[in-house]
């Protein structure tokens, strides 16, 4: 019997987030974002060491921060250069259960120029997620055109071509 490279019901990239209070992000991401707890493994310290947890179809790893191994959470360094993009059934229910759950919301659902529907909210330990319901197909042109058109809105210049 073979091994599969890749462990089934993974994806070839798992986000790993380091939290600074492990037990408390389970129960949120359970609570806002319907997560499963699948793995958990409380280190000697009560902390947990390890833990997976599948949201949608997707797995997502965490821990709590250990300085000593170099691990440190958003809220230990002033802020995340990460985010997560999670796409859901429907983003406005979604929002509203992790809001309710006590994410912060950074903005609104609102349809995008790029064809989704699409809000962004941070959660209690520091981690930025984007959520959206990809509401519709857009040929490259017309997505070209509806950002110069957004941009204008806002008051902004088209980007520079790279």
């Amino acid at each position: 019997m073979s091994v599969q490279a890749i462990p089934e019901g993974y994806h070839s990239v798992t986000p790993y987030l380091t939290v600074d209070n492990g037990a408390a992000a389970l129960d949120f991401y359970k609570r806002a974002l319907g997560a499963q707890v699948v793995v958990r493994m409380d280190g000697p310290d009560g902390k947990i060491g390890h833990a997976e947890i599948k949201i949608g179809d997707s797995m997502l790893m965490l821990g709590d921060e250990n300085p000593a191994n170099g691990t440190r959470s958003p809220k230990s360094l002033g802020g995340s250069s990460s985010g997560i993009m999670l796409y859901v059934e429907d983003v406005d229910s979604f929002f509203k259960q992790a809001t309710a759950a006590g994410a912060t919301a950074m903005m609104p659902p609102s349809d995008m120029f790029w064809g989704d529907r699409f809000g962004r909210f941070s959660d209690p330990f520091g981690h930025v997620w984007s959520v959206a319901t990809h509401k519709e197909d857009i040929a490259p042109a017309e997505m070209s055109r509806r950002m110069k058109e957004a941009m204008a809105q806002m008051g902004q210049g088209a980007p520079a071509a790279g």
